[in-house]
């Protein structure tokens, strides 16, 4: 498909592994992609290859501008700090928050984008670097029905699976809500295999059983064998962005004034020991002292 075939034209904020390949996949689907970061070296590594980049202050105007950024600081940065896009982007545009951001800034930033005469559209994806690259992400969408309609094209492109579930910042609730289930679900599945492994069970026959009941969950049936079992931990998600989004959770919760207290124990334990993991690590080695407990109290039995 050409480009003239798609109407919409999209800059891409945040050229990490995710943005990246966001960037990259649209551009192959025809649409006309132009990509910004901050750092010189994330421009040139997509300049390699074939991607149209400009600096920050050189953002140029478009339909869409797609974001990809660590935290709601940077994406508060981007639209409001001159030359933010509520000045730079053209009237009747779309912004669309891929980050997992805080659901309250981010509706008070979709409340001064749309007073500004724009658009806002959160969509928090799943799926990884590898799903980024090959269209096959999962997006939980938060915005009106006419802004989601108006950008279907660009997010057919991304993604596999779409769920609308609400107005502005609802799309970053339930990614608050999924990664804090994630985080928790490592937690479970690693005492469970370990518990299972002290017990003379093989961690792939004891998974292959909770795969098969009611246990089961995308921990146990993906992340386990491909990145746990594997020892390959190359997921593309670090602890230290998983912490930042359990934080994010417990701090939802405390605004809305309701105890949790399974969240705070979690929470909790991924902050238990900065340097196991440390923040830089795959997310997925939350699981590895648990294992190598069972493993040491085995030897030792």
């Amino acid at each position: 498909m050409s480009q003239t075939e798609h109407a919409l034209s999209i800059t891409v904020i945040g050229l990490g592994q995710m943005g990246g390949n966001m960037a990259l996949t649209l551009q192959a689907a025809g649409f006309e992609v132009t990509g910004s970061d901050l750092f010189e070296a994330a421009r040139e590594r997509l300049a390699g290859l074939g991607l149209a980049v400009v600096a920050p202050d050189a953002v140029p105007a478009s339909d869409v501008y797609l974001l990809s950024l660590p935290t709601s600081a940077h994406v508060r940065e981007v639209i409001e700090t001159s030359p933010g896009l509520l000045a730079l982007a053209p009237k009747g545009s779309v912004i669309v928050d891929t980050s997992t951001s805080d659901p309250a800034v981010s509706r008070e930033l979709a409340e001064k984008v749309t007073a500004a005469g724009l658009h806002w559209l959160d969509a928090p994806v799943s799926g990884g670097p590898k799903g980024a690259a090959n269209g096959t992400l999962g997006m939980l969408l938060g915005g009106d029905d006419a802004t989601l309609e108006r950008v279907m094209p660009m997010l057919e492109a991304m993604s596999a699976k779409r769920t609308h579930v609400g107005g502005p910042g609802s799309g970053h609730v339930v990614k608050l809500a999924n990664n804090y289930l994630c985080a928790a679900h490592l937690l479970t599945t690693a005492e469970a295999v370990a518990m299972a492994a002290k017990a003379g069970v093989e961690p792939a026959a004891c998974l292959a059983g909770i795969n098969s009941g009611s246990g089961r969950s995308a921990i146990s049936e993906v992340n386990f064998p491909e990145w746990v079992l594997s020892e390959r931990f190359d997921s593309g998600f670090t602890t230290g962005l998983m912490r930042k989004d359990l934080r994010l959770a417990r701090d939802a919760a405390e605004q809305l004034g309701i105890p949790l207290a399974l969240l705070q124990a979690v929470v909790n334990a991924w902050h238990a020991s900065p340097e196991q993991p440390a923040d830089s690590d795959d997310f997925n080695h939350i699981t590895t002292p648990i294992l190598a407990c069972a493993r040491q109290t085995e030897s030792h039995s």
